[in-house]
């Protein structure tokens, strides 16, 4: 019975990330572009145990490394919990 509480939960906070994505999208789209803000874009790719890190600037980069090693760190943690 847990295994189907755990199920439901994992797929009910799936469908909340695509909802969300599904709104800031909206959102974002009815900001008006007369603003200069500059969006920085960045992100974290996990091959094996291998991060690839890339980002818009040198500052969102900074950032990604950042959360690729504390990711890693808790890719460990688990491995060696579990």
């Amino acid at each position: 019975m847990e295994l189907n509480v755990l199920f439901d939960i994992g797929f009910l906070l799936i469908f909340i990330g695509i909802i969300l994505l599904f709104v800031g999208m909206i959102r974002e789209a009815n900001k008006s572009s007369d603003n200069d803000q500059k969006a920085q874009v960045g992100g974290v790719i996990f091959i094996g145990p291998i991060p690839i890190v890339f980002g818009s600037s040198k500052g969102i980069a900074k950032w990604m490394i950042i959360v690729a090693v504390i990711l890693f760190v808790l890719i460990v943690i688990f491995y060696f919990l579990v």
